[in-house]
């Protein structure tokens, strides 16, 4: 009986949808809109580059290379490994931004043995940027050891290498996380002005003298819009593919698994919000209110680890910041499930919350 009731108010709610002349433009019109104006236009300028270092060399010109560097303005010496399998690790766990590797008896043939510069490329501007100020640092602390010691000027080799974004492309770094806004505001957004424009037509009075439970209705305000989702993200993955020539490195499937959890939350957030409200107004303030939130504190335009402490320990309560982690995981880096099960793991947290909260906060007669 509760699914027949269900699939009866699915079909009511889809109807409602295709007969409001604005939703279904904005479900096609705004992903198209998105992802191909703000990749060309999105820039960012970053400071405080964590650098990993491995000293092989251990002499004293190498100390000096490395103290110059952690004394640099824009540069912080995050650690220094024994081995490079060490460093790399931190690169993948995001701790580091530039690996600077200094050779054995690099102080002996300095002109001939180059200096390794490595850039994790998941974040383009960070990575350019980072394997910039590491380059000059050597080539200034190199210039200024030759003329103390009255050697001949000669140009020091370096070799970069950028890792998981080659091109450095900023564009690569932005059209994985920049699904997130359309999911913000089409499954967040959507739903809420949805429900509260039913409570200003009297429409859903009808509903509350019904004996449906609060849960098979919540319910079929938020799985249309769970479709809207997958529907979006399907939109976005073609234009980064056709458009940018930019496909997911990692397992696409992941990235559904990852979309669901996230339309569950704002979707669910957005029906909270709508519970709340008595007019369309109220609804738009609150939801707004959360989507300069989510959208500034959520890593999508700053990164996180150039946010003070405290805001940094703020954006582990915000739901966006995990799915972009997940959605650049995926396609830059082919990260699996099993690498990135704690942001899945607290998005299916965030899901249960808010589908909870959405369904408690429903009250079918005042």
């Amino acid at each position: 009986m509760k699914l027949r009731i269900l699939k009866a108010l699915l079909r009511k709610e889809l109807r409602l949808l295709a007969s409001n002349p604005l939703i279904p433009r904005i479900i096609f019109a705004m992903p198209v809109m998105v992802m191909l104006i703000i990749p060309l236009v999105a820039n960012l300028d970053v400071k405080n580059v964590n650098v990993t270092v491995v000293d092989n060399d251990r002499s004293e010109l190498s100390r000096r290379i490395v103290a110059d560097v952690d004394a640099s303005s824009v540069l912080t010496v995050a650690s220094v490994c024994d081995t490079y399998n060490e460093a790399i690790l931190t690169i993948e766990n995001g701790e580091s931004d530039v690996i600077l590797t200094i050779p054995r008896d690099y102080s002996k043939y300095r002109e001939t043995i180059p200096v390794d510069v490595e850039a994790n490329g998941v974040n383009a501007t960070k990575g350019m940027l980072g394997v910039r100020y590491v380059s000059e640092s050597v080539v200034a602390t190199l210039s200024q050891w030759m003329k103390e010691t009255g050697v001949t000027q000669t140009a020091p080799q370096i070799s970069v290498i950028n890792r998981y974004n080659p091109t450095l492309n900023f564009r690569n770094y932005m059209i994985p996380a920049l699904m997130v806004v359309l999911f913000i505001i089409i499954c967040g957004f959507l739903p809420a002005l949805n429900l509260v424009s039913e409570k200003e037509s009297g429409t859903i009075d009808a509903m509350n003298v019904t004996p449906v439970s609060r849960f098979t209705f919540v319910l079929s305000k938020l799985i249309p819009f769970w479709i809207v989702g997958l529907l979006v993200v399907t939109i976005g993955m073609l234009i980064g593919r056709l458009v940018y020539g930019l496909s997911p490195e990692g397992n696409i499937g992941a990235i559904y698994l990852a979309t669901i959890l996230f339309s569950l939350v704002m979707s669910g957030l957005g029906v909270a919000i709508a519970n709340g409200s008595s007019t369309m107004l109220q609804s738009i303030f609150v939801m707004f209110a959360f989507i300069i939130i989510f959208q500034l504190m959520g890593g999508l335009f700053t990164p996180i680890r150039s946010m003070p402490d405290w805001a940094q320990f703020l954006t582990y309560a915000i739901p966006p910041r995990y799915y972009i982690e997940i959605m650049r995981g995926i396609y830059l880096k082919g990260a699996t499930v099993a690498d990135l099960w704690l942001q899945f793991a607290a998005l299916a947290g965030f899901a249960t919350l808010t589908c909870l909260l959405s369904a408690i906060t429903y009250r079918k007669r005042n």
